[in-house]
This record gives structure tokens, sequence and C-alpha cells, in this order.
């Protein structure tokens, strides 16, 4: 991989604790991810590259091509959507990675995924 910039895509991701399917030592969260390019040119996603921690700071890391089954080529304007789930063993947790993607001309670049909280939702209080 080339030591290029990172074009100009933007990843942001939701994340949600899944309470119906979790239990003590067993969190189930979904995360909705939004990949949008704000660059002049088309990229393909290649692949992706995962880090979960979990709340006693156990690491897992998850790779792979693609997202989803599907390699998405996103076209300048282009929004591309996927949602998938993580399980981790305690809690709070987090998770954070890179995509690679590649150009017109075959060069990749990787694109960070910023951090997320793995995390129940706060509970509100009414006054």
């Amino acid at each position: 991989m080339t030591s290029l910039p990172e074009p100009d895509i933007r990843v942001v991701v939701k994340a949600a604790y899944v309470d119906t399917h979790s239990r003590e030592g067993h969190h189930v969260f979904v995360y909705l991810v939004r990949i949008e390019n704000h660059a002049e040119e088309s990229y393909k996603l290649l692949e992706r590259e995962w880090k979960v921690t979990d709340g006693e700071g156990q690491v897992t890391r998850v790779a792979g091509v693609g997202v989803v089954g599907e390699q998405p080529l996103l076209a300048p304007g282009a929004v591309f959507q996927y949602d998938s789930s993580v399980v981790v063993g305690s809690i709070p947790g987090r998770m954070e990675g890179s995509y690679v993607f590649q150009d017109a001309w075959g060069e990749r670049r990787r694109v960070m995924i910023p951090a997320f909280a793995l995390d129940r939702p706060t509970p509100r209080v009414l006054n």
C-alpha cells in the first residue's frame, strides 16, 4: 500500500445495544455504517479491518474482503450504508478500524474508521 494521503471518504458509525439478545458475558450490539465519498474520484472498497476491545481490554481483530459480501464502488458524492453486529463478553467496549479503498489507477489507500463505544444506553431519569 502506498503512502498517499487518505481520500476524502467519511465514515460514520452508530451502535445500539440489543437488550433482548444480551445477557451477562454476552453483550450484543448492532451498528449502522455510513460511508460517504466526498472525493472527486471513484473508490472501490476492497477490505475491512476491525479492532474490537471489550470492557476487560481483550482485543479481537476481524479482517476480510469487502463488507457484508460486497465490494461497493463509490462514485463522487455516493453513499453506501450497511448494518452488522458484534458480540463482546464485557462492557463498556469499543470498536475502531479501517477500510482499504482502490482508485481507478489501482492505487490503494487506507481510510480510518473512527472509534465508537459499545455500551448500554444511560438510563434517563425524569424529574
